[in-house]
């Protein structure tokens, strides 16, 4: 198996009525314990968001509001996956390059993250990403 193929979409569990829906995370929908929450919000058409890996911090993106891509790297293949549903989620394990752009007008993207912010963790430098997958 490819290290990209790791990347899997998670399905978040919902309830659906008359009144709206309700997406639950909670147990096991994902592989880890969530230490840290954010979301981008306002991002211009023509910006892009991430442009790194991190060593060993796994993350969930789920596209709470609009639509997004990820572009995904494991230093060997390259993959792009639309996100644009809030009942699905995108697995990333640690060790990838990600990129995100072309966000629709209101794209909200929520981000579960399974560590606290570490400067140490992340790989911000696409060469040296490369260089260590080699």
């Amino acid at each position: 198996m490819n290290t990209i193929d790791k990347v899997v979409q998670v399905e978040i569990p919902n309830i659906k009525d008359p009144r709206g829906s309700l997406a639950v995370i909670e147990g096991d929908v994902l592989p880890f314990g969530v230490k840290r929450v954010y979301y981008l919000y306002d991002v211009p058409s023509d910006a892009y968001r991430g442009g790194h890996a991190h060593k060993s911090l796994v993350q969930c993106l789920i596209p709470i509001s609009g639509s997004f891509e990820v572009l995904l790297d494991d230093g060997h293949n390259q993959k792009c996956v639309m996100l644009n549903k809030p009942d699905k989620g995108l697995l990333i394990p640690s060790g990838i390059w990600r990129e995100l752009d072309n966000f629709s007008s209101g794209a909200v993207c929520l981000v579960l993250a399974s560590e606290v912010f570490d400067e140490d963790d992340y790989i911000r430098n696409y060469d040296l990403f490369r260089s260590l997958k080699a």
